[in-house]
């Protein structure tokens, strides 16, 4: 299903608020992708920053988790488990034999509120302690603290959900959601990282942008899509509520929209308002008094900028007048947007080509497996950059180019590359991954070459550990 479209005006938000959010985004120097705000169900203003676009998935991190939670609450309301279960009565196997009693005590509901009892996330040292096994690592690392009676944000929890699932219903999360909600909601292009043929759960999840603002509209109207209860009015008021507080002596400088509560793997927000979000800036909002959805996908480690400017700007713009001349003016803006390319000059040192290797510092070995060498050849519309010689991405002058990159075991991967020569004779180098919020900066001058991450890939900084698994 496509959501209906319509203009700010008609459904009584003024125009310039959306206007001045994005001018105050762009000015805190926040990288957004793509964002669809909605007003009474309709979208009044989307856009995507070149070169993402509408038809893309994006990699949603931890904003996958308000998913998860949907399919827990499904299997609930289908009586295959309660929130109340102890967790180690669907693992009994993975026990120890002398196992902590806050193991033996938590249940499904203190996993779904991050209240396991653990005093911080333990999913590093789960999946490095027994990434073949994580459901027995989970259990060998018992809480400090009796479940239900602290928070810490934890993404292993979360992954204890997924795994509950599959094990209840013989099925991955992707599988058990697409005809119960994704299908429903007309969301056909679900991708799911998992391991050992469990979704992770707590983060992996690639869709578009629409299916996330989708996902935030069913939940405006407390599960309901059309004639049909998608999911219980009752778990969607569980999972928006306040279930623990995120206030603890070991949490005392979160920014404040962080410091609100926490639900069914949503967060409470100011404004009565709640929220999935993701790292670098994936969310999906929801403001019941205002009745608004607002979906993001961004690259910034500034997160609470973004709410910020949505409280500033967006709130007051709701049933505010407007003016014909404001709402062209904001398409106008919406319908040319684009991230910034480097600036520099097509003027190299010679004609080209030049031929680049690779300092010691430069590691992706999940991109470019120990490539030694990088050649840039000059094109009509900017360059080749080719890796080895058997690896070429397009670089656009002034505006980005996509193509496509290989790695091996898995199909090319949608990027789009733009580049420069600066003045101080650097050619450098920006490949934008599309699947997901990161970009890889490629510097070379006095015959090397380096890359980087702009924003640092999580879940070990590979990019073949983030891209959609459907190149694999």
């Amino acid at each position: 299903m496509v959501l209906p479209r319509s203009t700010p005006a008609e459904q009584g938000v003024d125009p310039r608020g959306i206007d001045e959010f994005l001018s105050a985004v762009a000015e805190s120097g926040i990288e957004l992708h793509s964002l669809m705000l909605l007003r009474h169900g309709q979208v009044v203003a989307e856009g995507w920053w070149a070169p993402y676009s509408p038809t893309k998935v994006h990699l949603l991190y931890s904003l996958s988790k308000s998913f998860t939670s949907t399919a827990i609450g499904l299997a609930v309301a289908e009586g295959r488990l309660s929130v109340d279960d102890p967790v180690v009565s669907f693992f009994p196997d993975a026990v120890p034999a002398d196992p902590s009693p806050h193991v033996l005590q938590m249940r499904v509901h203190d996993l779904l509120c991050m209240g396991t009892g653990h005093r911080e996330d333990t999913t590093r040292e789960v999946f490095a302690r027994h990434d073949t096994e994580p459901v027995r690592a989970f259990f060998d690392l018992p809480p400090e603290e009796t479940p239900g009676s602290v928070f810490a944000y934890n993404s292993s929890a979360t992954f204890m959900l997924s795994a509950i699932l599959s094990k209840i219903t013989g099925q991955q999360l992707t599988d058990y959601l697409r005809p119960r909600l994704f299908e429903p909601l007309g969301i056909d292009e679900t991708y799911w990282h998992a391991l050992n043929s469990v979704d992770i759960g707590f983060s992996g999840l690639h869709v578009r942008t629409e299916s996330i603002a989708s996902f935030g509209q069913l939940y405006l109207q407390r599960g309901r899509w059309g004639d049909r209860q998608l999911v219980p009015e009752s778990w969607v008021d569980a999972a928006t509520s306040n279930q623990i507080s995120t206030v603890t002596p070991w949490r005392q400088n979160e920014p404040i929209d962080w410091r609100q509560g926490y639900g069914y793997q949503f967060w409470r927000c100011q404004h009565n308002a709640y929220r999935g979000d993701g790292a670098y800036g994936q969310f999906c909002v929801v403001v019941p008094e205002s009745d608004l959805v607002l979906a993001i996908n961004s690259a910034t480690t500034n997160m609470q900028a973004i709410l910020d400017a949505a409280w500033k700007h967006l709130l007051p713009a709701v049933d505010s007048p407007a003016t014909v001349d404001s709402g062209t003016q904001l398409q106008q803006r919406l319908s040319t947007l684009a991230l910034p390319t480097i600036a520099g000059s097509r003027s190299g040192p010679d004609s080209g080509p030049w031929t680049f290797a690779a300092a010691l510092s430069s590691t992706e070995p999940g991109l470019f497996p120990a490539a030694a060498e990088l050649t840039v050849t000059p094109k009509d519309d900017g360059w080749s950059v080719r890796f080895d010689a058997d690896q070429e991405i397009r670089c656009g002058y002034g505006a980005w180019v996509e193509g496509t990159v290989g790695v091996p075991e898995w199909q090319p991967m949608p990027v789009a590359g733009c580049a420069a020569w600066t003045e101080a004779g650097v050619f450098e180098v920006d490949i934008a991954f599309l699947d997901t919020p990161h970009t890889l900066r490629i510097t070379c001058g006095a015959g090397t070459f380096d890359m980087a991450w702009k924003t640092e890939p999580l879940h070990g900084g590979r990019f073949t550990d983030l891209a959609a698994p459907r190149h694999k």
